[in-house]
């Protein structure tokens, strides 16, 4: 059962309220919805009929001649609550499942919720019929739209709309560490962060703006007001574009790089950056990655050796070991010494152009990944059933890789796996990893546009390197057909890369419910193109004869 919140104020925030005045709450984990009444407050009540007991002297015999009862009012406050959904308790919406297989600890995280940007949907086209002035749902709208005069925008919100107005933009990430969990950490909570200061440092539009109609106008005027009201508070104005603006943004950050990092970073410039045109989503989630990366690099830098530190030279050589002090966490070390591992990751970002969710069947969506390293993102399409990719690994041996590489990096070797590697890293692109950004290693994202139709796709899936190095991306697909839910998704596909992984990597998973949940197996056979062997591999893992090797 869903914890069921209904909505009454807007979650506090300990932002500057300057610096964050367009944003009325920050990141959170939950969704918000309009669910029936019914759903919530369970009414015995006929549907039909006055909604009110008669007492009993008042009471006759039924008549037919009298005709049927009259039909309820659409639009009462009670026929749908907005209510506040956690994410994660969403089993049937939302699934994840964690494993470090045979490590001694997991260095994967994952992000889930809802950031607060304008919406990048698709406009939706106009109705090309209007309803009459006396039919339910004008009456239905007229109740709403006098609901939303009255809140004000003060005391209660009975919207399922993000607080700038736009439908809500749902985030979800994986991050898979290397050299411990500092730099995948640090993603987690603060690269979403980074994304929702970019975008009102760009002053990123809404693409919904100028489509209501006419029944609607009055909603949107309120909140245009709204929004109006705090950016004369703030002192400032999104709905003017300034090109110099953008461009200082750009060339500040690219200097920084310049000047901390150097060497491959000198003549860098991101393919998203440009002065032609209005700054996107894609110009954001460049810089959101760039900017959050540097931020982590300089954290490192500022970070005392030990070999400088008075007070460390003098403790003792085992201060840091787990027997020394067992009531210490073991990373205790971690902070006085620079961090020299990195993280890949890979987010999705969804919008919709009306507060109906992105996972409704008959609701068109625009979806937007951002990706750097070997995360993996995976769609299920529906009328074939086959795995769509919106991911590359960022490889070495990835040509487009090696040709950005060649003139940095001339020294590309290969392991005794036969994976090519530079500097002894598989990724290419990646956060952090200060030892290699001088030759090239960067957090620049691979950013990929896909407009969904409704029920199109079935699913998204995301997953670390510990389940899509072991297993195939149409095996992916497949396990989560299988499942009822995609929390049952999630751990099929972590349990079965768990039992036929060889490397025992760390393995993470997140499935994420699109409209065609419900005809997921419909096309391509469903799940049998693949049953067939992934049953063989897992009669392979589980027989012993199959892993002994000889020396």
């Amino acid at each position: 059962m869903l914890g069921l919140l209904p909505i009454r104020a807007g979650r506090p925030t300990n932002r500057n309220p300057r610096r964050y005045a367009n944003f009325y709450c920050a990141f959170h984990d939950y969704f918000v919805t309009h669910l029936p009444s019914s759903s919530l407050h369970p009414d015995s009540r006929s549907s039909s009929g006055p909604h009110h007991q008669l007492p009993r002297s008042a009471s006759k015999p039924h008549n037919t001649n009298e005709g049927p009862s009259p039909a309820p009012l659409l639009g009462s406050p009670r026929d749908t609550t907005v209510v506040r959904i956690p994410l994660r308790s969403a089993k049937h919406h939302f699934g994840v499942s964690v494993s470090r297989g045979t490590r001694p600890y997991n260095e994967d995280t994952y992000q889930a919720g809802v950031i607060e940007i304008p919406a990048f949907a698709k406009r939706a086209p106009r109705t090309l019929t209007r309803a009459p002035a006396s039919s339910p749902l004008q009456a239905y709208r007229e109740l709403q739209r006098k609901e939303q005069e009255k809140g004000n925008g003060e005391g209660e919100s009975t919207s399922a709309e993000s607080a700038s107005g736009d439908p809500q933009v749902f985030y979800f990430g994986v991050f898979d560490g290397h050299g411990g969990t500092e730099c995948s950490g640090y993603l987690r909570e603060r690269l979403h962060e980074s994304i929702e200061e970019t975008a009102e440092k760009y002053g990123l539009e809404s693409t919904l703006n100028g489509t209501a109609s006419e029944a609607d106008k009055g909603a949107k005027e309120i909140a245009g007001s709204r929004r109006k009201e705090v950016q004369d508070k703030a002192g400032t104005d999104s709905t003017s574009y300034d090109p110099s603006k953008a461009n200082r943004l750009q060339t500040v950050l690219m200097k920084s790089w310049k000047e901390t990092v150097g060497g491959y970073f000198r003549r860098f410039k991101p393919t998203a950056f440009s002065s032609d045109s209005k700054p996107s989503i894609a110009t954001v989630l460049t810089h959101a990655f760039l900017q959050t990366d540097l931020s982590f690099l300089l954290a490192q830098l500022r970070l005392s050796s030990d070999d400088n530190d008075p007070v460390a030279s003098d403790r003792p050589l085992n201060a840091n070991d787990d027997l020394h002090s067992p009531s210490h966490p073991p990373s205790s070390a971690q902070h006085r010494k620079p961090f020299l591992g990195g993280s890949t990751a890979s987010i999705a970002l969804i919008s919709t152009p009306t507060p109906t969710p992105f996972w409704h069947p008959s609701t068109p969506s625009t979806l937007y990944t951002a990706h750097c390293g070997d995360t993996r993102i995976l769609l299920s399409h529906v009328s074939n059933g086959q795995a769509v990719s919106l991911t590359t690994n960022h490889h070495p041996s990835s040509p487009s890789e090696s040709e950005r590489l060649r003139r940095w990096a001339a020294s590309f070797v290969t392991d005794s796996f036969g994976e090519e590697r530079m500097s002894g890293l598989a990724n290419t692109r990646a956060f952090g990893d200060m030892g290699s950004k001088r030759m090239g290693v960067s957090a620049e994202p691979e950013i990929r546009h896909l407009n969904l139709a409704p029920s199109e796709y079935a699913f998204m899936v995301l997953v670390s390197d510990g389940v899509s190095g072991g297993v195939g991306d149409q095996e992916i697909v497949d396990l989560v057909k299988e499942a009822k839910t995609p929390e049952l998704g999630a751990r099929e596909v972590v349990s079965f890369a768990t039992e036929v992984g060889s490397d025992g990597d760390n393995a993470t998973a997140l499935v994420v419910r699109l409209g065609g949940w419900e005809r997921r197996n419909e096309g391509g056979g469903g799940s049998l193109g693949t049953k067939e062997s992934r049953e063989w591999r897992r009669r392979e893992a589980m027989d012993p004869r199959g892993k002994r090797t000889l020396l």
